[in-house]
């Protein structure tokens, strides 16, 4: 555990709570736009239509009827997730490996019942894991096979990368990796733990688990920094790109590498967290203020992650 004064997160341009909400949430993200990220299945449209790779869409339970047709609905799938379209936090997420004669084998080796499935739809649709607790969708969709390349720290789940988007600009990263504590989740809020990327070359330096630095992952014992991830050009293009298709000017990108179809959008935030900078050890402030005048000049989403590569390499 480290400590340190106000004043002096202040002169590291650490972005507090109340900065993010009212500086940079209510001044970039307007209200109308929230619902383009806040539902899962209109975001897939938006990137979908843009040509962007997302996992793919099978099923989406609407209503109690179809909940009572879940085993047709899920009959010749084998691997898939079944995620609330107005989720947050990972919460109501379940990731089936196989289904069988019992039900549906969750990653953990766990296994669920139809009737238990069912139940799980039907409280979803209540919303029962939904912003604001408002009647939901239950979205059935391709299960990541996540890339070899993090097989050494993470432990289950699927690791993603948080990318911060400022008017376009790619400012901050990091890669978040499940633990046994998360349960398999690559959740900050649940025990996962947070890697800082250096933006210039992808390669993964300091880690946290909550407000705790860490140098290696605490379920395989090994060293999380240094690791490059291939295609970074296009992971950051990729989030630039979520800033044309939203207009949201402060955003945060998750992205997933799997194993067969590279980098896909998992899902964006209008209000994301500010544990990055844990993980990075770098404020968020420094970064935008250098922005604020750069972005009324219109680029494209390469030129814009050539330059952020390039002011804000560590």
């Amino acid at each position: 555990m480290w400590f340190t004064t106000p004043a002096k997160l202040n002169r590291a341009g650490v972005v507090g709570i109340n900065e993010r909400n009212g500086n940079l949430i209510m001044r970039y993200n307007e209200r109308r736009l929230y619902p383009l990220v806040d539902n899962k299945i209109l975001t897939k449209q938006l990137a979908e239509e843009a040509g962007m790779a997302v996992p793919k869409l099978y099923a989406v339970i609407e209503t109690q009827h179809d909940v009572a047709r879940l085993e047709t609905i899920l009959e010749g799938r084998e691997q898939f997730v079944m995620k609330p379209a107005h989720g947050s936090g990972g919460d109501g997420i379940l990731v089936i490996e196989n289904v069988t004669a019992k039900g549906l084998r969750r990653h953990d080796g766990t296994h669920l019942s139809f009737d238990e499935a069912r139940y799980h739809a039907s409280t979803t649709l209540s919303g029962q894991y939904s912003l604001g607790g408002l009647p939901d969708k239950l979205m059935v969709e391709y299960r990541v096979q996540f890339d070899p390349l993090f097989e050494k720290i993470s432990y289950q789940g699927v690791p993603d990368i948080r990318v911060i988007v400022f008017q376009g600009y790619p400012v901050m990263s990091m890669v978040r990796l499940p633990t046994r504590v998360s349960g398999g989740k690559a959740n900050l809020h649940q025990g996962a733990i947070g890697v800082g990327i250096d933006l210039s070359t992808g390669t993964t330096t300091s880690g946290s688990i909550g407000n705790e630095i860490i140098a290696e992952h605490p379920d395989t014992g090994n060293a999380i920094s240094g690791l490059t991830l291939p295609g970074w050009q296009s992971i950051l293009e990729l989030a630039a790109r979520c800033f044309d298709i939203t207009g949201l000017g402060y955003l945060g990108v998750d992205i997933v590498l799997d194993k067969e179809r590279g980098a896909l959008i998992l899902e964006l935030n209008a209000r994301p967290g500010l544990n990055i900078q844990i993980a990075n050890f770098v404020g968020l402030g420094a970064r935008i203020d250098a922005l604020r005048s750069r972005v009324r000049q219109p680029e494209s989403a390469e030129a814009r992650v050539a330059h952020a590569r390039q002011a804000f390499a560590q």
